[in-house]
């Protein structure tokens, strides 16, 4: 008999390690489509800050598969976004910081222990989260590159059109995207509360 070891793979975790990369690349897919159908809210935030749900399916990966998976989500869809930006990769560096943020945070508590209860505390404080980091994001990274083409004043006049009193980019920063980007992290909160049931037995193959 050989004295050497031979290593048997266990089809049950091979079923679900390419379930895993199946339904990650799925949900990367449809983070990439949402990423581009975004919009403008007028009235309420400078147009130049665009809306999109491209953190949902994120979201729903972290939840179903774990923080890591969502955080991978992530990358993949900003990855594939810089093809085509013109933000010379610095709004898609941005984008993944948060949504990895948001995602992480999120799935880490819902891993701790997984109800709906737990999704939706996680949920709550991955918005909180992504809110409170876009503020230093876009002051120290974001916004200094697009100066480059849009001086600070000309930025800044635009918060003003809305609200006058406005009198820096910080106060803007803190007025209005600290409120948007957690708006924006809660609305796939709820979305997520109300399709992850059904879509997790397809993604996790139940």
């Amino acid at each position: 008999m050989s004295n050497t070891a031979t290593e048997t793979v266990n089809p049950s975790k091979s079923r679900i390690s390419t379930r895993i990369i199946v339904g990650a690349g799925m949900l990367a897919a449809v983070a990439v489509v949402l990423q581009y159908l975004e919009f403008p809210i007028p009235m309420l935030i400078p147009p130049f800050i665009k809306l999109d749900f491209s953190d949902l399916p994120a979201l729903i990966g972290a939840f179903a598969y774990g923080p890591l998976v969502g955080a991978l989500i992530e990358l993949i869809k900003n990855l594939i976004h810089c093809l085509a930006s013109q933000s010379a990769t610095v709004g898609e560096l941005s984008n993944f910081i948060l949504g990895a943020v948001f995602t992480v945070t999120a799935g880490l508590i819902y891993k701790h222990k997984k109800s709906k209860k737990s999704a939706l505390i996680g949920g709550l404080a991955g918005a909180l989260v992504m809110g409170l980091i876009s503020v230093p994001s876009n002051y120290f990274v974001v916004y200094p590159f697009y100066y480059n083409f849009m001086p600070e004043e000309v930025v800044l006049s635009m918060y003003q059109e809305i609200l006058p009193g406005i009198k820096s980019i910080m106060q803007s920063l803190l007025v209005f995207n600290l409120p948007f980007t957690i708006v924006k992290g809660l609305i796939s909160v709820v979305i997520s509360m109300l399709i992850y049931k059904p879509l997790s037995r397809i993604l996790k193959g139940n």
